[in-house]
């Protein structure tokens, strides 16, 4: 911790305890809480709960909303999530900020990846240890320490901590709409996007879709002429859509489920694939795009054609106020002795969900680490007091217009 900090930001961050947060780290990293885990989430939102409850507010459970996918014969299913914990504290502050953070993980109960070990003194592998049980532990203290600090009663936050951000947060996302409204900045515990402790500026965007498409059978040898190949509809449009892309948009048609015995005109098929628009208008003119091209191969081939889904996180750009708010956190590391960079990414986040709303973002603020959404997964262990100390920092002067 720098020397030149002001008396009251220098006591403010004495209270930060690096080894309770690698305590909780620990811990929360030893439940398994992969999105799809109910049981485990569960476990672990009561575990949080437990842990935030000494800061003051009152904790909620937030049912999450309804969620369907399209199953491999086309029906749409239900898909099951877990709670997501919301934490209010003074919720009639004038001025009032988001936290941001997930408590699910990529690792199922039977992946073999569900223990933490040590890599060296300063390394800790584990499952969700840098994205982002770390980063919990990060929001944690930070706001412990910053109730410690004068000007922290004329604010107020909220904490939401959401179980299932790995897979989109679509039963999260209104919630997070709702808590983003009238925030003055919001904060979000990702991973760093190195290890070096570089944050994401700019996000692109994501869309998700199922297209059902339905023709008609028919013997492939007596009367083929009489069947609407559903397969050819299906790869026609899966080309087609490739043939979209440029610097802008990614297409990954990524799965065709369909098809029936050789001797059949398949009747059934169902494409899967993502895009990647890095802005705004890319995602807008997709969606003409696709819409042009379902109507061109439906009346073509004498198909059907059903769409689910769609752009679920919004590309993320940055203005004015939101370059304000990364000025301020590189302000707030500099006086910490901690140099802060930042890049572009593909890559997306709850902070493209809370950037659509109007409200600036970082979304990088969690521990140093890397590997994410593998076995190698690693927490570089000093950085939990590093981004502790940051994150209590930057919520302190923006308490007292500080930027």
């Amino acid at each position: 911790m720098a020397s030149q900090l002001p008396l009251p930001e220098a006591r403010m961050l004495e209270a930060i305890d690096a080894s309770e947060m690698l305590s909780n780290t620990l811990a929360w990293s030893s439940i398994n809480s992969g999105t799809g885990n109910l049981a485990g989430l569960a476990s672990m939102a009561t575990a949080l709960s437990d842990a935030f409850s000494v800061l003051p507010g009152e904790i909620a459970l937030e049912q999450p909303e309804t969620v369907t996918s399209i199953a491999a014969d086309g029906e749409q299913v239900k898909v099951e999530n877990g709670n997501h914990l919301v934490l209010r504290v003074r919720p009639d502050a004038e001025r009032r900020f988001l936290l941001t953070g997930h408590m699910d993980t990529v690792f199922p109960p039977e992946h073999s990846f569900q223990e933490t070990r040590w890599l060296d003194d300063d390394t800790l592998n584990g499952p969700g240890t840098a994205d982002m049980k770390g980063g919990l532990a990060v929001i944690l203290a930070a706001l412990k320490a910053l109730e410690t600090f004068e000007g922290a009663g004329s604010i107020g936050y909220d904490v939401l901590i959401n179980s299932d951000e790995e897979t989109g947060s679509l039963s999260s996302a209104p919630l997070i709409t709702r808590l983003a409204g009238g925030k003055y900045a919001a904060l979000t515990y990702e991973p760093s996007a190195l290890p070096d402790g570089t944050l994401v500026h700019a996000r692109g965007g994501t869309g998700n879709f199922s297209v059902t498409v339905t023709g008609r059978s028919a013997h492939a040898g007596r009367n083929p002429q009489d069947g609407r190949n559903a397969i050819v509809a299906v790869s026609l449009l899966a080309v087609e859509l490739k043939a979209l892309e440029h610097a802008n948009l990614s297409v990954n048609p990524a799965r065709i489920d369909g098809g029936n015995a050789n001797n059949v005109v398949p009747d059934h098929a169902v494409l899967r694939f993502n895009i990647r628009p890095r802005r705004r208008e890319d995602a807008e003119k997709f969606e003409r795009d696709f819409s042009r091209l379902r109507k061109e191969i439906a009346e073509e081939l004498e198909v059907s054609l059903s769409v689910h889904g769609g752009v679920t996180r919004p590309p993320k750009p940055v203005d004015a106020n939101a370059q304000r708010l990364f000025d301020l956190v590189k302000a707030c590391g500099a006086d910490l002795g901690q140099s802060i960079a930042w890049q572009d990414s593909g890559g997306v986040c709850d902070g493209n969900n809370i950037a659509s709303c109007g409200i600036p973002v970082v979304d990088t603020l969690g521990v140093r680490g890397g590997a994410i959404h593998s076995p190698d997964e690693f927490l570089i262990v000093h950085s939990l007091q590093e981004r502790a100390e940051l994150s209590a920092l930057i919520l302190s002067r923006l308490a007292t217009d500080g930027w």
